[in-house]
This record gives structure tokens, sequence and C-alpha cells, in this order.
């Protein structure tokens, strides 16, 4: 039997193996801009790591945040680099919006809280009632927030429907009577500027402190929209295998209002 002694020629192999090699790269590097436009322009992801908006959002939600709701600053940029001052295309929040900003004091650090104050208004806190202008804010006493605790023990906190003057509806929680930021001064709103509060009251570093102050319309990063994965205070999102008993479920793909 004979053999064919002739020699495989393996050159062919190599430019196609070369090829796919730079087909691959040509994918990555097509991903990783689309990914960065739509970061940039479009939707950014977050994780809330305390509870000072309980109960709209809670430790373990993760969201999307709108970036293009407001137009764009040089903190809807990779890194924030300083490469031009005010806003692009800006188009200004509704009272009543909950929304991403860089702390004043510490541009590094991402907030959220709620609009409760717009240019030239005055906010007042009144014996926990909030005033805007003057006027107390329509609320209503709802059923408690039952909030559980470290033991398997269940907390009930008081929680009330606010409704702002442009009709925008959302609950607060009150842990405290006469809490400690129940009683302030009259906050004038700056021109420019927005006052920011957080829906629980009593456990919100907002606006009202000087840790915070007023937001310039430059640090807003933008507008939550919705809740797309949730895990419970303690989970880790990353740990799929717990995900049947670690994940809200009734609160993923829900509205941010």
């Amino acid at each position: 039997m004979r053999m064919d002694k002739r020699p495989v020629s393996v050159t062919s192999e190599q430019p196609r193996q070369e090829s796919g090699f730079a087909e691959l790269w040509r994918v990555l590097i097509q991903a990783g801009v689309i990914a960065l436009v739509i970061r940039t322009l479009l939707f950014q992801p977050f994780n809330i790591p305390s509870g000072s908006m309980k109960a709209t959002l809670l430790v373990g939600d993760y969201l999307f945040v709108s970036k293009y709701t407001y137009g764009f600053s040089h903190y809807s940029l990779p890194f924030s680099p300083p490469l031009f001052s005010g806003r692009i295309l800006g188009s200004p929040p509704q009272r009543g919006d909950v929304v991403v900003f860089r702390l004043p004091r510490d541009d590094s650090t991402d907030y959220i809280k709620r609009v409760i104050g717009l240019p030239g208004d005055r906010i007042q806190m009144v014996h926990g009632v909030l005033t805007i202008n003057g006027e107390p804010v329509k609320r209503e006493r709802i059923d408690d927030f039952i909030e559980a605790t470290e033991g398997g023990r269940s907390t009930p906190v008081k929680r009330w429907r606010e409704t702002l003057p442009n009709g925008v509806s959302y609950n607060t929680l009150d842990l405290y009577d006469e809490g400690f930021y129940d009683n302030t001064g009259v906050y004038v709103v700056p021109p420019g500027d927005y006052f920011m509060m957080g829906d629980n009251r009593d456990n919100s570093q907002d606006s009202r402190t000087s840790q915070v102050g007023y937001v310039p319309f430059e640090n807003i990063v933008g507008r939550a929209e919705i809740i797309f994965f949730s895990v419970y205070e303690g989970e880790r999102g990353w740990a799929f295998w717990r995900w049947p008993w670690s994940v809200r479920w009734d609160r993923l793909f829900t509205i941010v209002r």
C-alpha cells in the first residue's frame, strides 16, 4: 500500500487564524465603544448603598439613570474631565424628580435624592411638615412601612403620602417625632441651584445639612428611571447561586417615582 508522503501545507491556516484574532479584537473594541456611548449619553447603572431614600429605593436596589434627560455636563463623561463648564442641551429637572448628583463639596461622590426646591424657592421644615414658599405641602398618613431588622424582628415606621404643588406624589418615612431636621430655618435656593431631600426624612444627609447644601445644576448626573435588579440588604448582587432567596423579585423592572 503506497502512502502519500507529500508535505501538508499549513500556510493557508495562518492568515485565517490571524484574521480570527483581528475579528475578535474588532468586536471587543466595537462593544466597548458602544458601551461607552450608552453609559455617557443614554443610561448609567447605579446601586443604592444607604437607606436615605426608603421606601422609594432600598439598600440593594440597582437602577438605571438616564443621562440625556437634563442634558450633559462634564460629570456625564467617564472620570469627569473638566473639558467644559455648564450643560449642553440642558433641560432643568422638575420638582419631585429622583436624581443622581455629584456632591458639591466632594465631586467624586454620587448622591441620590429627590428634587424638592427649585431656584428661588423658600424651603422650610415645620414640625416635620415640608413647606414650599410658605405653603405646607399636602400629606396624608398611610399604612406603616415594615422594616425587617437583624434577628428577624419587624419595626413599623410611620409613612406619609406627600404631594408637591405640581402634583407629584411619593411616600416619605417619619422615624421620629420632632426629629433633628423636623424644624429648620428658611432655605432660599440660589439661582441655578436645587434643593434635594431624601424620602427617609429623619435618616438623610441632604440639602438641609451643610455637608450637602444647595446642588448646582451642573452637578446633576441624571434622573433615576427604573430598578432593573434588587437584592435584600446584606446580600451580594453577584452571588448568583443565592438569587432564588436573595433577589427581591417584586422590585425588578419597577419605575422609580
